[in-house]
């Protein structure tokens, strides 16, 4: 089980014990199916982005609380050096590095995304969240599906889209992949 999903666990069961609410109060008042939640707090199974803003805006928290146990404190702005960002792993091969998470009340999620190849026959895992998501490969190759249409984006290449369908992505040529990815 993959460390950093258990923490965001630990931080989602720490938020609702604040809230002093149960599992079935907190999954509902997220739109949750309870047996998802459990999941989710337990460190079972991993939260998506658009998950992660769902929970932190239904309470009034900043998503950065919940990935990475850290609050926001700039308001006029925030620089982040270059490998600097709060990192987390939320799933095997992927590496999500904060670039805008010390900013209080941001306006978009900002991440530097690092993906490690996967063997041809390992299936793409699609997303799905509310908002518009932009996405600027840095370094490396990658083929984006969103809403069944194979995408090969290159370095330099950047696309703007409707996050609400369906979007997966995986490095090629067996080299990792670095691209940033702005949420709305």
């Amino acid at each position: 089980m993959n460390i950093d999903i258990k923490e965001i666990g630990q931080r989602l069961k720490g938020l609702r014990e604040a809230l002093d609410m149960t599992q079935e109060q907190f999954a509902a008042s997220c739109n949750i199916p309870l047996e998802e939640y459990i999941n989710y707090e337990s460190g079972e199974k991993d939260l998506t982005i658009s998950v992660l803003k769902g929970i932190a805006s239904a309470h009034n928290v900043d998503v950065s609380v919940l990935m990475f146990a850290d609050e926001p404190r700039m308001s006029s702005y925030f620089l982040t050096r270059k490998g600097k960002g709060l990192a987390v792993n939320r799933v095997e091969a992927y590496n999500y590095q904060t670039l805008a998470g010390g900013f209080n009340n941001r306006k978009a999620e900002v991440f530097e995304v690092t993906v490690e190849p996967k063997a041809d026959d390992v299936e793409i895992h699609h997303s799905i969240h509310t908002g518009q998501e932009f996405n600027m490969v840095l370094e490396g190759r990658m083929l984006l599906q969103i809403n069944g249409k194979d995408l090969v984006m290159e370095e330099g290449d950047s696309i703007y889209f409707d996050s609400s369908l369906p979007h997966g992505m995986k490095a090629l040529d067996g080299k990792k992949v670095r691209f940033i990815v702005v949420v709305l």
